[in-house]
Formats: C-alpha cells, structure tokens, sequence
C-alpha cells in the first residue's frame, strides 16, 4: 500500500508551511504500510522552542486555507514536541535536540521517503 495522492499534496503544503518558518531536515515517510491510521510522517525541526510553534501554527493555518482541519494536536505550547494530526497526515515539529533523541527516522526506517520540494531546496539545487 501506498500513501494517496492526496496525502502527498497535504504534505507538500505542510513542507511549504514549514519551510516559510526555517524549519530544517524535512522529511517525509509513507507509513501507509504497516500503520493503518496515516499515510504519511512529515518531521520537521525548529532551532527553538519559539521557531517550534512558529513552524507548527504556519503548518495549521496553511492547512486550514485548503479546508483541512486538525483533527487533534499535542505538545505545541511547549515548543518540544508539536504533533498535529490531520488524519492522513500527521505532523511532527521537533526542536533539534527532541529530534535526535527520539529518531523516529530510525524507528520508521523500513519505510519509503515522500518526496518533497520546497523554495530552499529548490535554491540550493
């Protein structure tokens, strides 16, 4: 099984969202295998707490103005760990350090990486 289309296009809108606010080391994973609720992880890491909920509102409201609503949302006002759920997408902000010390890259490694493009890397390239 595979992530939808749909899904794929929600995560390029949160990759932008994020991406407008600095966040670093985006990634995407399609979970859609072995976890029958979401298709798609997108990770994003923020440099502070305050860049943390800065990347996670962005993602919210630029969802919000394509008709997505946040199902539920955990760990925003602390600025940690943000996980924002929108069904088939959920969403986790990390500050760096939380990043690297939970390392879901390494827990969901058997899972394919979603592409995704965004101004910065697209300037870079």
């Amino acid at each position: 099984m595979t992530a939808s289309a749909r899904s794929i296009e929600l995560t390029q809108i949160a990759a932008s969202a994020a991406d407008s606010k600095q966040a670093t080391d985006l990634v995407a994973l399609d979970v859609s295998g072995p976890l029958p609720l979401a298709d798609v992880f997108f990770l994003a890491s923020g440099r502070n707490e305050r860049n943390v909920v800065a990347i996670g509102e962005e993602i919210i409201d630029s969802l919000a103005e394509q008709g997505i609503k946040i199902l539920r949302r955990e760990g925003l006002s602390e600025g940690r760990w943000a996980l924002l759920d929108f069904g088939d997408l959920v969403v986790h902000v990390f500050h760096e350090e939380d990043r690297m010390y939970y390392s879901l890259e390494r827990l969901w490694k058997d899972c394919p990486v979603v592409p995704i493009e965004v101004a910065s890397t697209e300037a870079s390239a």
